[in-house]
């Protein structure tokens, strides 16, 4: 692919997607601080990028992030792990404003997990698992596990993995909506690119409001929440890709989407 930065590559394609890659076999994708500054600034630059309405996160074939790099940490103090400042590197992927699709074959332990669920949507192939096991190095998750988890899973089906740090498969990912859709191994990457590249097509404006309405809601009050769905609804109105949403339809052919 091309851009490596570090471990970490990319590649723009002509659809309007953008495919990153971890490519860190020996370490099995492992995180560390190199890796999570070349996620950062990829996803940064593809926000800034009109080129790109859409990106696919994925790793190997065998394995998505089997977790963070233990070397880095396993002997650090409080103070050591509070000046890294991780938390600004994972923003840049959180606040990231266009669908992110994770294609996850093999391990997403740990920080793999919490990277997965960074993303939008997660096709996962047969083999994935999914696991929270930092208590089994006397340790919590500390990139969001606690709370995005809860989030997708429930409190009980998050409690369990999060207390017993126990992988699951991708089938008990999906059936606890951990996964959005299951697929054969060999099939993860083309899937996630296929609905990338369908998403793309789509006016990005309308697509960046759910994306931000769907995710600024979910932690303010019913009513607090209908009404930033209300005034991003209407603010659409305002757009040339609305207007040709609905010609389109009347003349019954397909919209060209602008982002205007």
């Amino acid at each position: 692919m091309a851009n490596p930065t570090a471990a970490v590559e990319s590649e723009v394609n002509s659809d309007g997607t953008a495919c990153i890659r971890i490519h860190r076999p020996e370490a099995k994708n492992a995180l560390n601080q190199q890796v999570r500054e070349a996620l950062a600034e990829r996803f940064d630059a593809f926000a800034h990028d009109p080129d790109v309405r859409a990106v696919v996160l994925t790793g190997g074939d065998e394995f998505f992030v089997a977790g963070a790099d233990i070397k880095e940490f396993a002997t650090a103090s409080a103070m050591e792990m509070y000046s890294r400042h991780a938390e600004y590197l994972w923003r840049a992927i959180a606040a990231f404003p266009k669908p992110v699709i994770a294609a996850v074959n093999g391990f997403a332990l740990g920080g793999g997990c919490e990277l997965a669920m960074h993303a939008d949507i997660i096709i996962a192939g047969e083999s994935a698992r999914f696991g929270q096991p930092e208590v089994r190095l006397g340790l919590m998750p500390g990139a969001g596990g606690t709370q995005r988890l809860v989030r997708a899973v429930g409190k009980f089906n998050a409690m369990r993995m999060l207390l017993t740090g126990s992988p699951i498969s991708a089938a008990d990912a999906l059936r606890m909506g951990l996964a959005s859709e299951v697929v054969a191994d060999s099939d993860t990457l083309s899937r996630a690119q296929a609905l990338a590249s369908k998403l793309a097509a789509l006016p990005p404006v309308a697509v960046a409001q759910i994306k931000e309405v769907v995710l600024a809601g979910a932690d303010l009050p019913l009513d607090s929440a209908l009404t930033l769905e209300r005034k991003a609804f209407q603010l659409l109105f305002d757009t040339q890709d609305q207007k040709e949403g609905a010609n389109a339809f009347f003349e019954k052919r397909s919209p060209v989407f602008e982002g205007k």
